[in-house]
């Protein structure tokens, strides 16, 4: 059984640990911006290909010491390098953390990966050469006192980045809070989902893809761990099949995304046809005060503009008002979400929240906000 960490956004830990647990993983346990848990390799592939909220997953080699530089490049040296790495591999060493002696991000990355080099020069003359944009190996390192967590990246890039969306609106939210959202929301596949305010279509889209059982990590390019020593491809290629095979070939109950921005609205568009389910999920140029209720029942989720970076507050305050009145009137037995970071205002919607969520959208603190409407 390895050890891994799996980075997310904060606020997502607990939401993530449920996932890792519903993915198999054992001794899981949140930790800020991540969940440690153990398991074997196949765990790992099936965490990189099924994950829908983590950035990152890590699989962790060793806990040194590192109380100064002289003491961390000598503790990294006592690593068996070789079992993970030959002298014709690329690496690149992020660093996160810091104590008093070592308090400088890029200087400590730079003492691991002298460690690691020299050691390769002492044993075969060789040595590894960096690649910062796409090494073989990605080596991440953690300061927290005077320890060094040292782990390898097996995703290679953050997960975030479906690759189904080359085009964004001004404001997106990340597809792993997309996916977050959705499980606080309490979204099930068999329920209606609509967003009224739906941008580039990522909380559809993301929706969609949880509907029809699509593995996000089949629109991945090339994961980390697939340029390790022990990659076992035989194994990824099963995993693939497996999760190709289990898709369904049609949603339970309509997904639907709507905007007042035709250009937007054409940006969703591309982006469910990026990902294959352009037939599948709806998706319609149309103002918040034309909306209707696709079903008798549902969840609604929507992420209008805060008055920080987009718009400005006192003209959005018509809008929040606006979408309480859709709500009251066109989505009586739905279940509405709002998220936001204005809780002046959410005070326009003019509903009582049943329940008041805090998340964080990228480094903003907000407020998914509950209105049960009957």
């Amino acid at each position: 059984m390895n050890k891994y960490f799996a980075t997310v956004a904060r606020g997502l830990e607990t939401i993530a640990a449920q996932e890792l647990e519903t993915l198999g993983a054992k001794n899981v346990n949140p930790d800020f911006t991540g969940v440690h848990f153990t398991g074997d390799q196949e765990l790992l592939y099936k965490v990189n290909l099924w994950g829908r909220t983590f950035f990152r997953v890590l699989m962790v080699i060793g806990e040194i010491k590192a109380h100064n530089a002289e003491q961390l490049y000598q503790s990294t040296q006592n690593i068996h390098w070789d079992e993970f790495i030959e002298p014709n591999n690329t690496i690149a060493v992020k660093c996160t953390g810091k104590n008093n002696n070592l308090n400088h991000t890029h200087f400590t990355a730079l003492q691991i990966k002298n460690a690691i080099v020299d050691q390769q020069q002492s044993q075969t003359g060789e040595r590894s050469n960096i690649d910062v944009e796409n090494p073989d190996l990605l080596i991440n390192a953690h300061i927290r006192e005077n320890l060094c967590i040292l782990s390898l990246d097996s995703s290679g890039y953050s997960l975030h980045k479906r690759g189904y969306r080359p085009a964004m609106g001004l404001a997106p939210l990340k597809e792993t809070l997309a996916a977050a959202l959705l499980k606080m929301a309490e979204w099930e596949p068999s329920l209606a989902f609509c967003d009224p305010l739906c941008g580039s279509g990522i909380l559809p889209i993301e929706a969609t893809l949880i509907g029809l059982n699509i593995a996000p990590g089949l629109f991945s390019q090339s994961l980390g761990f697939e340029r390790w020593r022990d990659f076992d491809q035989g194994l990824w290629e099963s995993l693939l099949q497996e999760a190709t095979n289990s898709e369904l070939s049609a949603l339970k109950a309509p997904i639907s995304g709507s905007d007042s921005d035709p250009e937007i609205i054409q940006q969703a568009r591309y982006n469910a046809k990026a990902c294959g389910v352009e037939h599948q999920v709806k998706f319609a140029c149309r103002e918040l005060a034309e909306i209707e209720a696709p079903a008798d029942s549902g969840v609604i989720i929507c992420n209008p503009p805060y008055g920080i970076r987009l718009g400005d507050v006192q003209e959005l305050a018509a809008l929040y008002k606006l979408l309480g009145d859709v709500f009251k009137q066109r989505f009586k037995g739905w279940n509405a979400y709002v998220l936001t970071g204005n809780k002046e205002l959410a005070k326009k919607v003019g509903l009582r929240a049943s329940r008041r969520i805090p998340v964080y959208n990228g480094t903003l603190p907000c407020t998914l906000l509950k209105y049960e409407l009957y």
